[in-house]
C-alpha cells in the first residue's frame, strides 16, 4: 500500500492580482459593463505576469488588457494598460492604472 502525504508548495510559480487589485478592476469594469461599453473579461496567470482582458463582445480581441508583472531581482510590480492596441506607459501603482483606464473608458463613443 502506498501512503499519500500532504505536502503544501508554499512557493507557487505564477503571478496573481491581489483580493484588492481585482476589487479595483472589477470595480472599473463593472462601470463599463453598466454603460454598455464591455461585455465579457478573462484572466491569464502565468509565471512572470497576470493579465485581465476586457471584451466588447466574447468573440472579438480584447479592447483592453491590464497586465501585472515583476521586476526581476526586486520586490516592485509594474502595471501596463494597453488600450486599444495602443501601449500605455507602466505605472507602480494599480490605483494610476485605474485612473487612466477610466479616462480612456469615457472617450469610447460607437
Amino acid at each position: 500500500m502506498q501512503l499519500l502525504t500532504s505536502t503544501i508548495n508554499l512557493h507557487n510559480s505564477k503571478l496573481f492580482f491581489s483580493k484588492e487589485e481585482l476589487k479595483k478592476i472589477l470595480n472599473c469594469y463593472s462601470l463599463g459593463v453598466s454603460r454598455g461599453n464591455w461585455k465579457d473579461y478573462a484572466i491569464h496567470f502565468s509565471n512572470h505576469k497576470a493579465s485581465f482582458y476586457i471584451f466588447k463582445h466574447s468573440l472579438a480581441h480584447p479592447d483592453c488588457i491590464l497586465t501585472k508583472s515583476k521586476k526581476y531581482k526586486k520586490n516592485i510590480f509594474l502595471y501596463n494598460l494597453q488600450f486599444k492596441n495602443k501601449n500605455k506607459s507602466k505605472f507602480t501603482k494599480i490605483d494610476d492604472l485605474i485612473v487612466m483606464l477610466r479616462r480612456s473608458e469615457l472617450k469610447i463613443i460607437y
